[in-house]
């Protein structure tokens, strides 16, 4: 059974950590989840996955983790497309881009031929730049998606613009 980081300030994790050797780790999508609630900082764990995968620490511990899904835009669930719905860490450094890069070896393994993300206005993208993706699209901010047909609560991200991103090996369809 893998541990877990117990939460504290992701900067402060990262401050301490800079030495820290990460490797890739199989992670259940319960366990998966769990992390993300205890360590994202603006969303809750997605609700299915295809796959997740994890970055563990010499000692064993869990410090990272991937949620690889279908794509939440409904256009792009094509069949060969996937999208990485969530990755969370506590703050140790390089854990994101190390699983940006299994994520997309691991859908290319299963057949896809697209991964996809979305990082929202404010983010950066040094993780995802560092592990070889590139932005193919900027999303303007959406006011949310609830609509009279079909109501829904609002999720803390309404009215913020993403740029939607994918490995730089892959050409935009």
């Amino acid at each position: 059974m893998i541990r877990t980081a117990t939460p504290t300030h992701p900067q402060t994790a990262a401050r301490r950590e800079r030495g820290t050797r990460l490797h890739l780790v199989p992670v259940r999508q319960k366990a998966a989840k769990e992390f993300v609630a205890a360590w994202h900082r603006h969303h809750k764990p997605p609700l299915g996955a295809v796959f997740t995968v994890g970055a563990a620490d010499q000692d064993g511990v869990l410090r990272a983790v991937a949620i690889v899904g279908r794509p939440v835009a409904r256009h792009l669930d094509d069949g060969r497309t996937l999208e990485v719905t969530r990755t969370a860490t506590d703050g140790v450094c390089n854990a994101n881009s190390l699983l940006y890069g299994a994520a997309w070896r691991a859908a290319k393994a299963l057949g896809y031929t697209r991964l996809i993300t979305y990082t929202q206005a404010g983010e950066s993208g040094v993780s995802l730049r560092a592990a070889g993706w590139r932005v193919v699209a900027e999303r303007r901010p959406r006011p949310g998606w609830s609509c009279a047909s079909r109501p829904r609560e609002a999720q803390g991200t309404d009215n913020i613009a993403r740029s939607l991103w994918e490995p730089a090996s892959v050409d935009a369809t």
